[in-house]
């Protein structure tokens, strides 16, 4: 009768349908306190949920989202239900900055990447990590590296995705003359895991505050890699 007992929650966890392990979002520990941090002008600040199955064209945008970060989409961190959170950080009245963080998987685990973002135009303030547990997080952490991301946006990225193959010595490519810091065979994979955070960041801003303000410099960046392909 012990070992019945014991299997027994184990047996209910199993029957449990599968959306129950997927679709964990990303939030701030302690909102109020590391967006004063980020904005010590703030007065205050607005948290909204946002979910693309929960959207109109949502499925859509998740066909996006897929093609725009290359690569497959982790079950548990990158679903169709998973929520996001986004802040929105006022003065007064004024709107000065938006907040918004992602989970992406590391060899050590999940990675958690914020950006801050100026309101109009989109482009990085500044980037950090959450949570990261990784050999490479204290090369990752430091100030020097991360402000090489500042004033980036979207259509850096985008653009990025044409120079790395059809010209990778161009001094354009914003993103491709970012200087990455030394973090051993060990710490690669958390190095390019805290990239597709970055811009999974930023793809995910332009679907929810900025209206795929920077879709034309995704399509023009396709058609030309494609043109430098066939040639």
């Amino acid at each position: 009768m012990k070992h019945i007992a014991l299997l027994l929650p184990m047996l209910l966890l199993l029957l449990l349908p599968a959306r129950t392990f997927a679709a964990i979002g990303c939030t701030l520990s302690n909102p109020a306190q590391d967006l004063k941090y980020l904005y010590p002008e703030m007065t205050t600040y607005k948290e909204e949920l946002r979910q693309l199955d929960q959207m109109k064209n949502g499925a859509d945008l998740f066909k996006k989202l897929r093609a725009r970060l290359g690569s497959d989409l982790d079950p548990v961190y990158e679903s169709y239900e998973t929520p996001y959170t986004v802040y929105s950080i006022f003065k007064g009245s004024d709107l000065i900055g938006i907040v918004h963080g992602v989970n992406v998987p590391g060899k050590g685990g999940v990675i958690q990447v914020f950006i801050s973002a100026e309101p109009g135009s989109g482009e990085i303030k500044s980037f950090f990590f959450q949570r990261i547990e990784s050999p490479a997080a204290k090369a990752l952490k430091k100030k020097d590296f991360r402000e090489q991301f500042n004033g980036l946006t979207l259509a850096d990225f985008y653009k990025h995705d044409y120079f790395a193959v059809a010209e990778p010595t161009s001094d354009k490519d914003k993103v491709g003359r970012i200087a990455a810091p030394d973090v051993g065979e060990a710490g690669k994979q958390d190095y390019q895991a805290s990239l597709r955070g970055l811009r999974k960041n930023l793809v995910l801003l332009d679907m929810f505050v900025f209206g795929l303000k920077y879709e034309a410099y995704y399509q023009r960046s396709q058609e030309s890699l494609a043109k430098s392909k066939a040639k």
